[in-house]
């Protein structure tokens, strides 16, 4: 009982106070910084998106463009701002940060050593953003693999497959980069008729389908001009194919592609136009004739 009452008696209350309303007035500080940031990130969000318009830059593009841009921002802005707010409370404590501070700055230069490949992904990943490669909401092929940029961290980007597959590539990794859907996409094609039907007539007709698929109100939103026909591309096997282009909005191409080889197959049907595919005949071979057998009796 004694060793209690000592214990308590020896507690320096004031001490004990005021170091509770400095971490109070800390935590009240940080909180209104944080507050700060993020009206200071809003004007930025605003600033950027006016900017944007001003250049005439696609309104998805620059939606998600910025919406990276701000997010790693606030991340890192943070990271940073509780990091200190950690030091100074362990200050008041009565923990000397000042080794903490030399300790970081010997175990930081360890594991700039140790951990190459963590600060290789951390600089490729702010050079992936600095120079926009690829956005949130786009579609890419990344080391051979794609699927739709879910997240763009400092060191990993996320990828979600067709399938929704998730597939996770360390910045540093990246060795192949193909954005599908920067600032505007194409869906290619290739139309194979026979070869008895007349190509000049079938691309009048592959125009037309496209000047009506432009004119539609549904799909014409989502198409940017009408289909450019290339005209007769290659002499397959079986067919004469003619090669095309649909330039559409972002992540629009399969869409309005779908719909434009639909309308095609439609379209061919009422001319009478064939669409040749590949054939297969089973042979047989002749019947067997019939074996002359022979009794014992004949003989």
């Amino acid at each position: 009982m004694n060793t209690i009452q000592d214990f308590i008696t020896g507690i320096s209350w004031n001490t004990i106070i005021k170091s509770g309303l400095h971490i109070v007035l800390v935590l009240a500080v940080a909180w209104i910084v944080m507050k700060v940031i993020r009206k200071l990130l809003e004007r930025l969000e605003k600033r950027l998106i006016h900017k944007s318009r001003e250049d005439k830059e696609p309104p998805t593009e620059a939606q998600k463009r910025i919406e990276t841009i701000i997010r790693l921002v606030r991340q890192a802005a943070f990271l940073s701002l509780w990091v200190v707010v950690g030091l100074v409370i362990l200050k008041e404590f009565g923990v000397e940060i000042g080794p903490i501070i030399a300790g970081a700055g010997i175990l930081g230069l360890a594991v700039g050593f140790g951990a190459q490949n963590l600060v290789r992904d951390v600089i490729s990943g702010f050079f992936i953003i600095l120079e926009n490669q690829i956005r949130v909401g786009d579609v890419a092929v990344i080391n051979g693999t794609g699927g739709l940029v879910e997240k763009i961290n400092f060191r990993t980007t996320v990828l979600r497959d067709l399938g929704g597959i998730v597939h996770i590539f360390p910045n540093g990794t990246i060795t192949t980069l193909s954005n599908m859907t920067n600032e505007w996409s194409a869906y290619i094609f290739d139309i194979g008729v026979a070869y008895k039907e007349n190509t000049d007539q079938v691309i009048e007709v592959m125009k037309e389908v496209g000047r009506t698929l432009k004119e539609d109100p549904e799909f014409g939103n989502l198409m940017l001009d009408e289909p450019e026909i290339f005209g007769v591309d290659k002499f397959d096997d079986s067919a004469v194919v003619i090669k095309g282009r649909i330039k559409t909005k972002p992540i629009r191409q399969w869409v309005v592609g779908r719909e434009y080889l639909r309308r095609i197959k439609l379209a061919f049907d009422e001319r009478n136009i064939e669409i040749p595919f590949p054939h297969l005949s089973l042979y047989f071979g002749e019947p067997s004739k019939p074996h002359g057998v022979k009794s014992a009796l004949d003989s």
